[in-house]
């Protein structure tokens, strides 16, 4: 666990993992809880960690797609549009970050 902090791709793949756990439980649990038992204390909570957690997962990308070198046309925009579809970071992660090679 120790090797993500370690790299550019390692970081952006554990911000990747947390920024897609806190967009499931902010649409699958706390939108619900919010609009079906008017119980907003989970957005209110979730809401700016989400929200931070997505910057830092846009910003992170960004630097990593300056480091590799990524073609926007190619990568970068899809690890992008994944930060907003839930399951997308999962579904990145798997098929283009963990197969790039760990740069310092």
């Amino acid at each position: 666990m120790l090797s993500f902090f370690r790299t550019k791709i390692g970081r952006l793949r554990l911000i990747a993992l947390l920024e897609g756990i806190s967009l499931l439980v902010l649409v699958f649990i706390g939108v619900p809880l919010k609009y079906i038992y008017q119980a907003p204390a989970l957005v209110k909570t979730i809401g700016p960690v989400h929200g931070l957690l997505f910057l830092l997962f846009v910003l992170n990308t960004l630097s990593v797609g300056v480091t590799y070198q990524w073609n926007f046309r190619t990568t970068t925009w899809k690890v992008l549009l994944a930060c907003i579809i839930p399951f997308g970071t999962f579904y990145i992660d798997r098929k283009i970050l963990s197969k790039m090679p760990p740069v310092q």
